[in-house]
């Protein structure tokens, strides 16, 4: 049984988070309900009570592949930030979605893409806007 880790968000992620979601229309994005999930099991704290090992809204994430020991370096973001750098992932994706509160150190599995799952670990966040002071409310 795969249990998932304990999650922290900001309330300020939390309140823009549902606000996106509200705004989708019903069924239209898959990844919704699995964002929501994610969101009503959070830990909500003021944006300035936040870890710096937590990873936000914005944050870079460096992650280990268990498989294949490969590095790789992901921003996360609203949906309306993705460009074609290959280096965001969508907080609507369900590696988004799964990304959202989690601490540096945990190790989760997330979906592949021709199915299946891989064990990947949050090896360090590189940044962080509450790390780094910009709480844009």
């Amino acid at each position: 049984m795969n249990t998932r880790p304990e999650i922290t968000i900001s309330s300020l992620d939390a309140d823009r988070l549902y606000k996106l979601i509200e705004s989708l229309p019903a069924g239209s994005i898959a990844g919704a309900k699995e964002l929501e999930e994610e969101l009503d099991r959070a830990n909500v704290v003021e944006p300035e009570e936040v870890p710096p090992t937590i990873v936000t809204m914005n944050s870079t994430v460096k992650f280990l592949v268990e498989s294949s020991q490969e590095e790789i370096e992901l921003t996360l973001v609203y949906p309306n930030n993705i460009d074609s750098s290959g280096k965001k992932i969508s907080i609507l994706a369900p590696v988004g979605s799964a990304l959202l509160g989690l601490t540096q150190g945990d190790q989760i599995e997330w979906p592949k893409p021709g199915g299946g799952l891989m064990k990947v670990t949050i090896k360090e966040i590189t940044y962080q806007p509450e790390r780094a002071g910009e709480l844009h409310r």
